[in-house]
């Protein structure tokens, strides 16, 4: 999970996930190049770069190309959503996620 909230970072981990997190930008880019996981889930709004570039450079790397990427943000407008999946998510989430949709969320990422 790439977020800048410590809180929302340990949502999932609380739902018992194995989560990896970073707390901006580029550290989520480092970390996901490295791990590789089948899932990440970014926040827009972080520090240094922002979730839509995240997405774009992850697309970019033929190591993250096929990962899911998945949009979880303040940003709740339909313009918000049309400007994620341009970016490359597959998917967009307006905070804050309902727990019936972080459940399906998480279990089709197994």
């Amino acid at each position: 999970m790439i977020e800048d909230n410590e809180d929302a970072r340990h949502m999932l981990a609380a739902h018992g996930y194995r989560v990896q997190e970073a707390g901006n930008g580029l550290d989520g880019i480092a970390l996901a190049q490295r791990e590789r996981p089948e899932l990440a889930i970014v926040d827009i709004g972080l520090p240094g770069i922002d979730g839509y570039e995240v997405a774009r450079r992850l697309r970019r790397d033929a190591a993250t190309r096929a990962m899911r990427l998945v949009a979880l943000t303040g940003y709740g407008q339909e313009v918000d959503r049309l400007r994620a999946l341009q970016a490359g998510f597959d998917e967009h989430f307006a905070k804050p996620l309902k727990s019936e949709d972080l459940a399906a969320l998480l279990a089709n990422a197994e």
